[in-house]
């Protein structure tokens, strides 16, 4: 389903407003920290991100719904489309003083996500694809739109691959497969949450993989790499970004790593 112009200019806004927000509490000696049930860090940026932009597409979208990391679901007035908002991926590097975080806000209609948008404003970075209209970045040095594409890489001898973190693989029993990956990739790095996504995006890695997350962590990265040229699957094969877990390739080498690391 091709993205409207006009829900992309909406969902940068967002960006613009979360990313006021994010950096003005980056680094806060009075920064307020909270633990939730499931003992990961939720800082008050997270929570006021995630209202401010409720608030507003409460205003402009009335009628979608809206699912969000700290805040759940909401349901909207009818039809098949809803926001879906992680206020700050990377919380704990937020906490810790690390500038590797972003906000990420994405629209699904129906079952296909039609715009991402991914912001990282200490990196001076910001992602964003549209369906059918392409995937873009601005980063921070030219100030200009640069279009992205994934590499031309076509074999996992000459990839370079990002895995997160080894105790989430151990945690689900295939630390070995993960391992047995990086044996056949030329090189391999640890970038972790949105930021390997986006750098499969840009052509600067092939694979990039996560055992643990949720629908608000890859959503937006999912239309970014897929417009950009790539492919996105769970670890099952299957192109949805609420699998529960996530690999994200140029493409050509998708189905090499996936016989590596698939479940």
């Amino acid at each position: 389903m091709p993205a409207n112009p006009k829900d992309l200019a909406l969902a940068l806004e967002l960006a613009r407003l979360a990313d006021h927000i994010t950096l003005a509490r980056f680094r806060a000696d009075d920064l307020a920290v909270d633990t939730k049930p499931d003992l990961t860090p939720v800082t008050e940026a997270d929570t006021g991100v995630e209202q401010v932009v409720r608030e507003r597409l409460a205003t402009e979208r009335p009628d979608d719904a809206i699912v969000g990391e700290e805040y759940g679901a909401s349901s909207g007035l009818g039809g098949s489309r809803r926001w879906i908002v992680d206020p700050i991926d990377g919380t704990k590097n937020y906490v810790r003083g690390i500038p590797v975080w972003a906000t990420l806000i994405a629209l699904q209609e129906a079952e296909d996500v039609t715009v991402g948008v991914v912001s990282a404003p200490a990196l001076h970075r910001r992602w964003w694809a549209a369906r059918d209209h392409g995937a873009h970045m601005d980063d921070g040095l030219s100030h200009a739109r640069r279009p992205l594409r994934v590499s031309a890489v076509s074999e996992l001898a000459d990839a370079q691959v990002s895995f997160a973190g080894l105790e989430d693989w151990q945690e689900i029993s295939r630390l070995d497969a993960v391992i047995a990956l990086t044996e056949r990739c030329w090189r391999t790095r640890s970038f972790g949450d949105f930021w390997a996504y986006m750098l499969v995006a840009e052509g600067a890695m092939e694979v990039a993989l996560d055992p643990v997350v949720s629908l608000w962590d890859l959503a937006a990265p999912k239309v970014i790499v897929e417009e950009a040229g790539g492919r996105f699957t769970d670890l099952i094969g299957s192109p949805t970004a609420d699998g529960g877990d996530a690999i994200a390739t140029n493409g050509l080498v998708h189905q090499q790593a996936l016989q590596l690391v698939g479940r």
